[in-house]
């Protein structure tokens, strides 16, 4: 078991959302610059400025490639300081380095963070080896405590790193989760709706070949082509979002819609109430985005009794025009409810509008309480 751990630590890929340089980075440095130029004025205790000017180039210019090249910034890094404490040896110089050394700690972070599994093992031990030679043969005098402490101080580092990265793991893993259950869940209901309208084809289909006897017989090849290419469809369809649904049995019922949305108001006993308001047509809508306009309705309705803090009422608004509906729930809850926008519920809402070409957001309203809201075109062309 403990070898299977280690193979797959070593074959840990790189994460794939790896953020490249910027402002922050580059503000990182800065302050680390006029942390290092503060030291140089105000201390008297320090090695000569060549050597210095040479270790505070090794830490913060990796600095800024500590994300992409991690290995390669960590191997410059303690390779160059462990130069500049042979030169320190060999030469008798006296004075210490500069505190701003230490921010050599983010770059063991960034190993962890953002290496993968050979290149955080590579580089804990060139980390490891460079500890080694300055405890034990350094040019400053080290005790054991101070030894101890020095390990202590990069491995609580890597292990940060480490720790911050698998979390990041598990809630992406989360995410996707989230996302396939709702791809799922759409999955069924357009199956089931299209199975329904494309069940009743075929039917009609074979109902005019059985009356076709008098009539031309160009009708007759007509409805047999008609017949042919709905069973085939409806085999096609169940076969390929059959891949994508659940092992349930298929439900030929109708999915919920726009004008379901209107039970979801209730009578101001319960609190938060809900009151539910429809504008427009929504005759020839489609069947997918009924549904969805209901799910996201549900879904928003029920986050806001669970997380609205002193919310009274919940105000949800169904407009359809044109070419697209628009949905809009507003809740009258505490600015301070602490609702964030990255919650899997929200995650797969939004996955849900996009699958159907429309857009959704959810925050704070300008006054007061939380806003969703979801636009989707009328015909809910999935992509």
């Amino acid at each position: 078991m403990a070898t299977n751990a280690l193979r797959s630590l070593w074959a840990e890929p790189r994460p794939t959302n790896a953020p490249g340089r910027g402002p922050r980075d580059w503000a990182l440095v800065a302050v680390l610059i006029c942390w290092s130029v503060v030291e140089v004025v105000l201390r008297q205790d320090l090695a000569p400025l060549p050597l210095q000017l040479l270790a505070v180039l090794a830490v913060l210019g990796p600095l800024l490639w500590r994300r992409t090249h991690p290995l390669v910034a960590v191997a410059v890094s303690c390779g160059t300081l462990t130069i500049v404490d042979i030169v320190r040896i060999l030469t008798g110089s006296q004075g210490t380095l500069l505190n701003s050394t230490l921010a050599v700690l983010i770059l063991a972070y960034a190993l962890f963070r953002w290496g993968s599994g050979r290149e955080a093992a590579s580089g804990l031990g060139v980390i490891l080896l460079w500890l080694a030679i300055i405890t034990t043969h350094g040019a400053d005098p080290t005790t054991l405590a101070e030894a101890v402490a020095g390990y202590a101080f990069f491995l609580f580092a890597a292990a940060l790193g480490a720790a911050i990265r698998y979390r990041a793991k598990i809630r992406i893993r989360d995410i996707d989760q989230a996302k396939a259950r709702e791809r799922e869940q759409l999955a069924r209901e357009l199956h089931d709706t299209v199975a329904h309208h494309v069940s009743g084809i075929a039917i009609q289909a074979q109902a005019g070949r059985a009356i076709a006897a008098s009539h031309p017989e160009r009708a007759v090849e007509a409805l047999a082509v008609i017949e042919d290419a709905a069973t085939r469809t409806l085999t096609e369809l169940r076969a390929i979002v059959g891949v994508l649904r659940a092992s349930q049995d298929t439900e030929f019922a109708p999915q919920p819609g726009v004008a379901e949305v209107e039970q979801l108001a209730t009578d101001g006993r319960t609190r938060p109430s809900v009151e539910v308001t429809l504008f427009g047509e929504f005759d020839d809508l489609s069947p997918a985005v009924g549904a969805a306009i209901y799910r996201l309705a549900q879904e928003s309705i029920t986050n806001a009794r669970r997380h609205a803090r002193h919310a009274t009422q919940v105000t949800v608004a169904v407009t359809g025009d044109a070419d697209r509906v628009r949905l809009t729930i507003d809740d009258d809850g505490s600015a301070a409810g602490g609702r964030a926008p990255a919650g899997y519920g929200l995650v797969g809402m939004r996955e849900r509008a996009s699958l159907l070409g429309g857009t959704f957001h959810a925050g704070p309203a300008a006054e007061r309480g939380w806003r969703v809201e979801a636009v989707l075109p009328r015909t809910g062309t999935p992509r």
